[in-house]
């Protein structure tokens, strides 16, 4: 029996490997090896980093907060743990876009915390 290359399926395959590759540096972009690699690489940072940002976004708000509650002499800590022992149950989401575009409301937060 005849050997079978496939080469209309292989191409196939190089070919959206390649289109996914176009707008990289140097062999990145035009040779098959570099770019399967760098696609692979890619394809796994872009794994890891969705779950990355989740982190990221959460010490963006705490550093929001932070900044917020140190207007009223008070550290984020603090701030946190007078909120629970208050029993008032917002998100950290929420806390930050407060802190930073209703500086009222988040004021009336901290006179209920304090």
């Amino acid at each position: 029996m005849p050997r079978v290359n496939n080469a209309v399926a292989a191409r196939q395959k190089r070919k959206k490997v390649m289109k996914q590759t176009k707008g990289y540096f140097g062999r990145r972009k035009n040779v098959w090896t570099v770019s399967k690699n760098a696609y692979e690489k890619g394809l796994s940072y872009a794994y890891r980093d969705r779950r990355k940002k989740k982190a990221e976004f959460r010490a963006l708000w705490i550093q929001r907060i932070n900044a917020g509650a140190r207007e009223y002499d008070m550290s984020y800590s603090e701030f946190m743990g007078k909120l629970s022992k208050a029993g008032i149950e917002i998100n950290r989401k929420v806390l930050a876009d407060l802190a930073m575009n209703d500086p009222q409301a988040f004021e009336a937060i901290v006179k209920k915390v304090q």
